[in-house]
């Protein structure tokens, strides 16, 4: 599947076309597996088999995190690969369950679809509230990326709306250590967004983690 393809299923998706969310599953899972099984240790290999957690992974982060296209199909695989790789770590089910919950109870509209191949022309400025819906898009794609604890406390801050104190208590950590984390978090998830607004999705998938 060349980039027009992967871009072509990727907008039939966006138009709720299951029939293209199954073939980009079907193309694109193979590779990222093996990807992943090359990258695993001993101990998680041991386990089993995993295409059916990293063919799921995939499935529900195209189902619930904010839409978007891409400016060829190397970049698609490489995201689908950071989500797949986040799913063998601990606390991801958790995440997808909130992940899920925001997209059901707090949906975007469907013509919000983030471009992580920005064009090159001006473009007409959105509506107010279109802006603060792209907004909340960006912040979404952008947790994607983080590191499991600083997804797991700007989940707590931001959709949880839970007190440092309260956090501190989820995380076994002191109210200001969990101030400090989410901190850090916040301008490290503003770093993403800023990478991927710009079209750098190179630098997003090679940061090693934090």
């Amino acid at each position: 599947m060349d980039k027009g393809q992967t871009a072509l299923f990727l907008e039939r998706w966006h138009d709720g076309d299951q029939d293209a969310l199954n073939a980009l599953l079907e193309e694109h899972v193979p590779w990222v597996h093996s990807q992943v099984r090359r990258h695993m240790t001993p101990l998680l290999r041991s386990k089993g088999e995993t295409v059916d957690y990293v063919q799921d992974a995939m499935f529900q982060f195209l189902r619930f995190a904010p839409r978007f296209k891409v400016a060829n199909t190397a970049h698609f695989r490489g995201i689908l690969l950071k989500i797949a790789q986040n799913a063998l770590h601990n606390r991801y089910d958790w995440f997808t369950a909130r992940r899920r919950e925001i997209a059901r109870e707090k949906p975007l509209p469907s013509d919000t679809i983030l471009s992580l191949d920005p064009p090159q022309q001006a473009v007409k400025s959105p509506s107010k509230s279109a802006e603060e819906h792209e907004r909340e898009a960006w912040v979404r794609l952008g947790m994607e990326f983080l590191d499991p604890e600083e997804r797991e406390v700007l989940v707590l801050r931001k959709w949880e709306n839970l007190s440092f104190a309260a956090i501190g208590e989820e995380l076994g950590i002191a109210a200001d250590a969990a101030r400090m984390r989410h901190n850090r978090a916040v301008r490290r998830l503003g770093d993403k967004i800023w990478a991927l607004r710009g079209g750098n999705v190179e630098s997003v998938l090679e940061e090693p983690p934090a």
